[in-house]
């Protein structure tokens, strides 16, 4: 059976935890925070566990990690 490849896109964006779940960063603070509030800036500082659906999809994009 050949390798399976790694979805590039996907490493780059997720990280696996050593239990398996899936960790990614909140989307919306990289510009435009002049219009955001504070405490919206600070929410998004915390990484957001991916839903168990979600976590088997990405699981298939990253057989190796």
């Amino acid at each position: 059976m050949p390798k399976l490849k790694t979805h590039k896109g996907t490493r780059a964006r997720v990280k696996v935890t050593g239990r398996g779940k899936v960790k990614a960063m909140r989307s919306g603070k990289r510009h435009l925070n002049y219009k955001k509030s504070g405490k919206r800036i600070r929410q998004g500082r915390t990484d957001l566990l991916i839903s168990k659906a979600e976590t088997e999809r990405l699981k298939t994009l990253l057989p190796y990690e």
